[in-house]
């Protein structure tokens, strides 16, 4: 079974209705995880997204706030979710595909703008959220298992664009990096993005404060595809839908992509 699968954080799945039809029309990504999508469950606008082949969708919302969905057009199961860090915030859920694949749909906490727990409650949430992934993995491995999403952390040099520059900026300091990569090695978990492109710089978010994103170029890589050890040679073609960016209206976002065959 080959089947491709997106992660994008939407930034509102109701203001950006048109943006994920668009993706679901041009791209028809088989499985598409959405993050920050600030919606309830029951207000995510799905009619179109059934419209257009995808029947299956499994969430975790709430109003204003947060918000995490698993859209397919292969069937899905519920698979639960984990409140990592007791936030009371809907950040994760994970859905079953037929062929026993799981797939993880998270949303780290951005962190704010101070790298220092002391100072700052946001950043250290943000680092007791990834403590708590890091933990459950460690207590049982994953195995047919792919997680996405914003983890709002950039790990490499080249996954930012100036690596002396933002090394005192969240998102890249060395505390988050260390901490994101010990979640990842806890659970075995293969950064399939990188495997795939394994050299240059290679961003999926811009900031909005850029008059001409595209052309400063000011990228970081916060958005991942990682696959349990057991299943990442399977992962192929990633790609980073640099165009979506420039869409109207735009999430700060831009679409990760990878396709798994097995």
């Amino acid at each position: 079974m080959t089947f491709t699968l997106a992660t994008w954080n939407i930034n509102s799945v109701r203001l950006r209705e048109g943006l994920v039809a668009r993706l679901l029309r041009e791209e028809a990504p088989d499985v598409l995880c959405l993050q920050e999508c600030k919606s309830p469950v029951d207000k995510i606008p799905t009619e179109q997204f059934r419209a257009l082949g995808y029947n299956w969708m499994i969430a975790r919302g709430q109003k204003g706030y947060n918000g995490v969905a698993i859209l397919s057009r292969l069937p899905l199961t519920d698979a639960g979710s984990v409140d990592f860090a007791d936030l009371g915030h809907a950040r994760h859920v994970a859905a079953r595909l037929e062929n026993g694949v799981t797939v993880n749909c998270v949303y780290v906490p951005a962190g704010g703008d101070i790298p220092d727990r002391e100072q700052n409650e946001k950043f250290g949430q943000k680092l007791d959220f990834l403590t708590q992934m890091r933990d459950s993995f460690r207590a049982e491995k994953p195995v047919k298992s792919i997680l996405v999403g914003d983890l709002n952390i950039a790990p490499r040099e080249d996954d930012v664009w100036n690596h002396k520059a933002l090394l005192k900026i969240v998102s890249h300091t060395p505390v988050e990096v260390d901490q994101l990569n010990e979640t990842r090695e806890a659970g075995g978990w293969v950064d399939v993005t990188r495997a795939n492109i394994p050299d240059g710089k290679l961003y999926s978010w811009w900031s909005y404060r850029a008059a001409d994103w595209d052309a400063a170029d000011k990228g970081r890589r916060l958005d991942h595809v990682w696959a349990s050890a057991d299943i990442a040679a399977s992962g192929q073609g990633s790609r980073v839908l640099r165009d979506a960016r420039g869409w109207e209206q735009p999430s700060d976002h831009a679409p990760v992509f990878a396709t798994f065959d097995l």
